[in-house]
């Protein structure tokens, strides 16, 4: 598993509520909100310790409607300190089961997932370029996983204004 695991949780802990639906997020307490672009938010976190940015963005659909889940948010983060540019993360809303497959298509192309608690993230750093790149170039995201009770879900994400949100955490965090 990642090293930026326990990094990763603050983060997402920063950014837990960042997103409200049509998109009118505010500030989480302890990042500032530096842009937006399309259907994505770029934060960074406040104060003096090592620069963490990300991008944010909430689905545009969430299948089963009915299903009970909390925030549902996909992330794309930079530590510069540790040299990660761009690292790729959901929060889905609800435990993940270990044994089902988690995938992320985007257009045509899948790239499979490994699960961890609530969140999904790229095993392998060289498809999880690849899938930034397709997320910079894509149109939209499809995000498939199942719950511990074995819900299947599928949660349909936008990729507008994706590119420019990316280049803005590179710059936001050098």
């Amino acid at each position: 598993m990642r090293q930026l695991l326990a990094t990763l949780s603050l983060l997402v802990a920063l950014g837990a509520f960042l997103c409200a639906p049509g998109l009118a997020q505010e500030a989480e307490e302890g990042s500032l909100k530096t842009g937006a672009f399309g259907d994505w938010l770029v934060h960074r976190n406040a104060g003096d310790g090592p620069r963490i940015c990300f991008a944010a963005s909430q689905p545009k659909s969430k299948e089963p409607a009915g299903a009970n889940r909390a925030k549902v948010v996909l992330y794309v983060s930079a530590w510069p300190k540790d040299g990660v540019k761009a690292e790729f993360s959901a929060k889905l809303g609800y435990r993940l089961s270990p044994t089902a497959p988690v995938s992320a298509t985007i257009d045509d192309t899948a790239f499979r997932l490994f699960a961890d608690d609530d969140r999904a993230y790229v095993a392998d750093a060289a498809e999880e370029a690849k899938l930034i790149e397709a997320m910079r170039k894509g149109s939209k995201l499809v995000l498939q996983a199942t719950s511990t009770r074995g819900t299947q879900t599928t949660d349909t994400y936008s990729l507008a204004g994706f590119g420019q949100a990316l280049d803005a955490i590179t710059s936001a965090c050098r």
